[in-house]
């Protein structure tokens, strides 16, 4: 096989166990979706793909509010962590406009704040901050033993194949990231509550350009997908999509060390507190070698339809 053609095969489209476009090209999409288009110095547009749910996937518009910051702080100045809040829904037929103030420019550290606005209203803000590499103490937390590695676990597709379960409209759509359950998912017929936190293994499935600001807002939008999902893990509730409405409130993370978000990251969620429709969850991603490189934490709106209360573990 010739260059160019072993280059037009990794392009081709791949299609998952369960028939859902993954690999490559979806994920070069995700990333065309997250290089905004600059319509003035401190403004950004960005778009939604033709596939999207009703409302905008929050980790995409973190992700797309990440860059815009991003693209107004000097390339040396790392982000080391953000602060957002998910104000109304987004509309994913209309561009959304993200509005950048240059909070504060430092010796050390750089401030930004960004609104995302649609229809004149604003629908998501985020502040982040950014800094530049200092020598420090160091110390961390070891990742957990005995989980099973990446390799050893089927892909989404597989496992929906696997469990022969009907699936939401979302877990239909093309899948830039490959992500595995250390476990059955909550959403499987056979799940088990549960004080053990939800593991999965993630990737960007394919290869991402070395770009360190790209490689984080990846993680940014990856951190949305599974995160509420370790509220719903500690209790005997429906997990039919339409008994459940789960929307996220607001959501913060702290990068710690370098990685890449195209190699295998282990995503472990956990909910300390679920109170007033609203559940807490915190998430800890750890490279294969055992680095922890970021923190995440996210209050959500969970609420079951026709039910007071449910059964917690």
């Amino acid at each position: 096989m010739t260059q160019s053609e072993a280059q037009a095969e990794s392009l081709r489209e791949v299609l998952g166990a369960d028939g859902v476009p993954t690999g490559q090209p979806v994920l070069d999409r995700l990333v065309a979706r997250l290089d905004l288009e600059r319509i003035e110095v401190n403004l950004f547009r960005g778009v939604s793909p033709p596939e999207s749910p009703p409302r905008v996937f929050g980790g995409q518009v973190a992700g797309q509010a990440l860059v815009a910051a991003g693209r107004t702080v000097p390339p040396e100045r790392g982000v080391h962590s953000l602060h957002a809040y998910f104000i109304r829904p987004g509309d994913p037929t209309v561009p959304i406009v993200y509005e950048v103030e240059r909070v504060r420019d430092g010796f050390s550290f750089t401030t930004r704040r960004v609104l995302a606005i649609q229809h004149g209203e604003a629908i998501f803000s985020l502040s982040a901050s950014f800094q530049l590499p200092q020598p420090g103490l160091e110390h961390t937390e070891e990742m957990p033993s005995g989980i099973p590695g990446p390799h050893e676990l089927p892909d989404m597709g597989t496992r929906i194949m696997q469990l022969g379960e009907p699936v939401s409209p979302f877990q239909r759509q093309p899948r830039p990231l490959d992500i595995r359950h250390v476990r059955d998912p909550v959403w499987s017929a056979g799940f088990v509550p549960t004080r053990e936190p939800v593991r999965v293994w993630m990737r960007a499935d394919g290869t991402l350009p070395d770009d360190k600001l790209l490689h984080v807002c990846v993680l940014t939008y990856a951190s949305d997908l599974t995160l509420l999902n370790s509220v719903l893990a500690r209790h005997e509730i429906p997990v039919r999509d339409e008994e459940i409405r789960r929307a996220s409130l607001d959501h913060a993370m702290w990068f710690h060390q370098p990685f890449r978000a195209d190699e295998w990251l282990l995503y472990e969620c956990y909910s300390p507190v679920a109170s007033g429709a609203r559940g807490l969850a915190t998430g800890r991603f750890f490279t294969e070698d055992g680095r922890l490189v970021a923190t995440t934490v996210q209050e959500g709106l969970v609420r079951i339809a026709g039910s007071s209360a449910a059964t917690s573990r």
